[in-house]
């Protein structure tokens, strides 16, 4: 259940991004970040008023890293979503899961077979739903490739996330996390002069809405399935976002759905349980 909150919740970003182009990318990215951190501290501190005064040097450096890297990774993500089509930039962006288990197998994690052709699956199934597609025009190809940076920084954030919720509650660790990101998105709107302040009031409603769907229900709920699942299963698991966001965009950005989203889904879902499978521990015979 907590997984299917998390992915509509993913899902939501690339259309509601899409549709607020108002709101400049930078600030709309700091506001999201920076208001989920305060909402979130508030269960942290409830639970333990000493919770970031006991957080070792360890957890925070992996959760600065993951914050750093969320930062480039919205950064990344949220120009893209204005420059290529909703369903290409978010495919692009949700092949995080090659990164990952790249660096793991590079790291000499082992892994069955059958995670690796669940990966090969779940990946097909992002190429039926794009067809292939990179974009037409140089302003589709740029946001291509800022789509496949940003699945290179979400893979970072990914990783660098699972070690420190290996000790670090969820809410400690999402609303640590998305402070660091606010600062530094905070920094970049200074050096670039982008506005944080003066929208008007469907800007806010933006700003509102992207906080609440996907920074506080989509990012903190599969945070917290980093330390259930794993973060080769949570990136697998966020390839589903791929038809989401192409599916929210189709009924409220007016968006196609080809076809090819549903099989593409179905091929995903495939690959999913592969996956899953596949990293289950061997059952012990008596």
């Amino acid at each position: 259940m907590l997984a299917l909150v998390g992915i509509l919740g993913i899902s939501a970003s690339g259309p509601i991004i899409a549709a607020f182009p108002g709101v400049p990318v930078l600030s709309m990215a700091f506001w999201r970040n920076g208001a989920a951190a305060a909402v979130l501290s508030a269960p942290a501190l409830r639970k333990n008023s000493k919770a970031y005064l006991q957080m070792t040097g360890r957890e925070w450096f992996f959760t600065g890293i993951a914050g750093v890297a969320l930062a480039l990774h919205f950064v990344c993500f949220m120009y893209s979503m204005r420059l290529t089509s909703v369903a290409a930039g978010t495919a692009l962006v949700c092949i995080q899961g090659v990164w990952i288990a790249i660096y793991q197998v590079l790291r000499g994690t082992k892994y069955r077979t059958q995670v690796f052709l669940g990966m090969g699956v779940a990946l097909l199934g992002a190429i039926i739903i794009t067809g292939f597609d990179m974009g037409l025009g140089w302003d589709a190809i740029i946001g291509d490739l800022l789509a496949l940076a940003g699945g290179i920084l979400a893979a970072v954030y990914t990783l660098a996330g699972s070690v420190a919720r290996r000790t670090l509650g969820t809410a400690t660790y999402a609303s640590s996390c998305y402070a660091f990101t606010a600062v530094v998105l905070l920094i970049l709107c200074l050096v670039t002069g982008t506005p944080i302040w003066g929208f008007d009031a469907r800007g806010w409603i933006g700003i509102i809405l992207l906080t609440l769907c996907a920074q506080i229900f989509g990012h903190t709920a599969m945070n917290h399935l980093l330390s259930v699942l794993g973060p080769l299963t949570v990136s697998t698991l966020i390839l589903l976002e791929i038809p989401g966001a192409a599916i929210l965009a189709a009924l409220f950005l007016g968006q196609v759905v080809s076809i090819a989203t549903y099989a593409g889904l179905a091929v995903i879902l495939v690959g999913l349980a592969l996956v899953i499978r596949g990293q289950a521990q061997p059952k012990i015979k008596a």
